[in-house]
């Protein structure tokens, strides 16, 4: 019985000694992440600084800015924004090792005031309130996130490396290397019609919309014709058109939900101010 108790009160004993110097030792075991490990949808693939850099101009990043990250990864692109670019960013990665590694990553570069990584899904997670959206995911993502994109505020700009979002054409390409970035900003709904009055001339504006790309046509009553250099950046638009008289009519605005205003110019003539509210 002897025996017993004490060859049990051994085998604890080495296996409590075991445990106090061998846990410490992979708990001190540090997370590395590998290119080409799988993650949700995706493998992660540094993108290089160079393109990074690019990224971040294309978008013309500056201190006012909030630049959320859609797949961090590292948290590079958050690091350079806020390092480089005085930005406020948010990295969303939903590995948590990753994530860890990465807001590690923010530590070591001195931008903890700025910049932070969180583990999250991109497709559960709120970004709609961001400024700039940068991203390297595959097309199929980009897609499935697009309807979110275009539903943010009208200007908010958004670069994607590599991947396109299919039949919305980018507004610029970038080419490094023979690596791509992509750059779109979100349009405004302008599309359908809207009751223009500028001056004492009013009209009934139509506006057929294809995300930034517009087209359409007015109605002066009794006469309707097309519109001509009509453009959407953004909440920025512009358009003319010639009146009953054959005088060409310019305008340039914003819009603002279901208001536009700004101000047109008369060739020849006068100038003032024009508002247009959606029908």
């Amino acid at each position: 019985m002897n025996f017993t108790l004490n060859f049990t009160a051994r085998i604890a004993a080495l296996c409590a000694a075991f445990l106090l110097f061998a846990l410490p030792a992979a708990a001190q075991k540090t997370y590395e992440p590998q290119v080409g490990q799988a993650g949700k949808d995706v493998i992660w693939v540094p993108t290089p600084d160079e393109v990074v850099d690019r990224m971040l101009r294309m978008a013309q990043v500056g201190p006012s800015d909030l630049v959320f990250d859609l797949g961090a990864g590292d948290g590079k692109i958050a690091i350079a924004a806020a390092k480089k670019f005085g930005a406020r960013s948010v990295g969303i990665e939903y590995n948590p090792d990753m994530a860890k590694y990465a807001q590690g990553n923010v530590e070591k570069a001195g931008v903890t005031g700025k910049a932070r990584i969180i583990n999250g899904d991109i497709f559960a997670t709120d970004f709609t309130q961001a400024t700039v959206i940068t991203m390297y995911l595959l097309p199929a993502l980009n897609l499935k996130l697009r309807p979110q994109i275009l539903s943010m505020r009208p200007g908010a700009r958004v670069v994607s490396h590599s991947f396109t979002m299919d039949d919305w054409e980018p507004d610029e390409t970038s080419i490094m290397d023979g690596r791509r970035a992509y750059f779109w900003i979100v349009p405004a709904n302008v599309n359908g019609g809207w009751a223009l009055d500028s001056g004492g001339e009013k009209a009934e504006i139509s506006f057929d919309q294809r995300f930034q790309k517009i087209d359409g046509s007015v109605d002066l009553g009794h006469t309707q014709g097309g519109l001509r250099g009509a453009r959407l950046s953004g909440a920025n638009i512009s358009f003319a058109y010639v009146d009953s008289n054959g005088v060409r009519r310019d305008y340039t605005g914003r819009v603002a939900g279901g208001k536009m205003e700004g101000s047109f110019r008369v060739d020849g003539g006068s100038e003032g101010r024009w508002t247009a509210t959606k029908k």
